[in-house]
């Protein structure tokens, strides 16, 4: 088996530029049902719903490399990152965790939260 994530958009157009053109994920798949993107390497299906009340905590999550490089790209293109009181976040809005794990987050048009993650070796 293989897994794929999902999460749901009642935005559609917003949905699929921000996908698309901001994060930089290739549509592979535009149904009445969902968009498809490959998510490097995973599938990404974005939901197309009527409505949308989003989750309080992380939907999805992407390892990276370099947070900050990769954070700092999404800013240039107008994502904002969210500052989560108690966690002690640099100017930039990145956590370190007590294992030197990194991890910031930012959300979606539609309000979902998503996270980049960088583990620590």
């Amino acid at each position: 088996m293989k897994a794929m994530q999902f999460v749901a958009s009642a935005n559609h157009a917003k949905a699929l530029e921000f996908y698309r053109d901001v994060l930089s994920f290739e549509l592979i798949e535009d149904s009445p049902f969902a968009f498809a993107f490959d998510a490097a390497g995973t599938m990404l299906r974005v939901q197309k719903v009527a409505s949308l009340d989003p989750y309080p905590f992380t939907a999805i999550g992407w390892q990276v490399d370099d947070i900050a490089a990769k954070r700092d790209g999404l800013a240039e293109r107008g994502v904002s990152f969210l500052d989560f009181p108690p966690f002690e976040q640099d100017d930039r809005g990145i956590w370190t965790a007590p294992d030197g794990a990194k991890v910031c987050w930012f959300r979606d048009p539609d309000g979902n939260t998503l996270s980049l993650t960088e583990f620590s070796a």
